[in-house]
């Protein structure tokens, strides 16, 4: 390219290619989510529209008998959200409420007698933190299933809990994918502090659901560095299965899903060094039978080994993409 009285001449056509693709990056403004809003009545709505709010359009007590609600986000030049929890009990609060997550004071089962379902979200700047580019609502199996995609993560908490309607999944896109490097799992409350500061997310739904026990989460760590991702992920219901997992070198969650339950010890492995899988996505629970053959024809892994087994508790199973 040469400059002649101060206008830009070029040699070649694909000089100048390539100078219009790099004007049009710089023009080019990267928005995230940056604020998320619940509607409760038609008000509420109009005020979040006129506030340029975009809406989900799925009803989050679709199938019940509660209000009307609405999810809301807003995309702009503002610190982006990196992680999004629910809370569904006051103990699941706490370690929010001590890491600074910012909490969408709306129950998002208002109206029924389903759980008592909060929004909470983080502005990250961690390695662990990615920001959160468009949000979308699944209310059915197939549909759940469909959005298993590069990029996309599922929220294990049905936001229906217990209100008796449609299973309702939020599902997040980050920037730029990402890989499940660590997990763990707590049957404790006062640990979840901790593991929010280490930039954990926790897994929305209590793996003892039902089952008289104690209250326990899985939850995991991201990266966006495939080198460092968590390669295969298995469940032991007995003891001659943990005996092969640690044969094969798998490294153990310790704590038992099933704590404080008559129920089988079961538990989480994970493999890191086998290079014969693919780096794994994401990680998620089905609490849905109907959401199992979805999954699995997408591809999806699903372990069909009950993590309530031997009790009364809810069938629930953890999957990987």
């Amino acid at each position: 390219m040469v400059r002649s009285s101060g206008i830009a001449a070029f040699n070649h056509p694909e000089d100048f290619n390539q100078s219009i693709t790099v004007y049009r990056h710089e023009l080019k403004m990267v928005l995230y989510i940056s604020d998320i809003k619940c509607s409760m009545d038609e008000a509420e709505e109009a005020k979040y529209n006129k506030e340029g709010f975009k809406k989900l359009p799925v009803d989050l007590n679709s199938g019940s008998k509660g209000n009307t609600i609405y999810l809301w986000y807003k995309k702009s030049e503002c610190s982006a959200i990196t992680r999004i929890q629910f809370s569904f009990t006051d103990k699941m609060k706490e370690g929010l409420v001590a890491e600074g997550y910012h909490k969408v004071d709306k129950n998002l089962n208002a109206g029924n007698c389903g759980s008592p379902i909060y929004l909470w979200f983080y502005k990250g700047s961690s390695q662990y933190d990615v920001p959160i580019v468009d949000l979308r609502l699944s209310c059915d199996a197939a549909e759940d299933a469909r959005y298993v995609q590069p990029l996309w993560e599922r929220l294990p908490c049905d936001l229906n809990r217990r209100a008796g309607g449609k299973w309702i999944y939020l599902w997040v896109k980050r920037e730029t994918q990402t890989y499940i490097c660590d997990i763990d799992a707590t049957s404790d409350s006062a640990l979840d502090a901790n593991l929010f500061n280490q930039g954990y997310i926790r897994m929305d739904e209590d793996t003892n659901r039902d089952a008289c026990g104690a209250y326990i989460f899985l939850w995991y760590r991201q990266t966006t560095d495939s080198q460092n991702a968590i390669k295969d992920l298995q469940v032991s219901t007995t003891k001659e299965e943990k005996e092969s997992y640690m044969s094969q070198n798998y490294d153990q969650v310790q704590t038992n899903l099933n704590e404080g339950t008559k129920g089988t010890p079961v538990y989480v492995w994970y493999k890191k060094n086998d290079c014969s899988r693919d780096p794994i996505k994401i990680v998620t629970l089905i609490l849905d039978p109907a959401a199992v053959q979805p999954y699995e024809k997408v591809g999806v892994d699903v372990i069909q080994k009950n993590l309530n087994e031997g009790n009364s508790g809810f069938r629930e199973y953890l999957c990987y993409n």
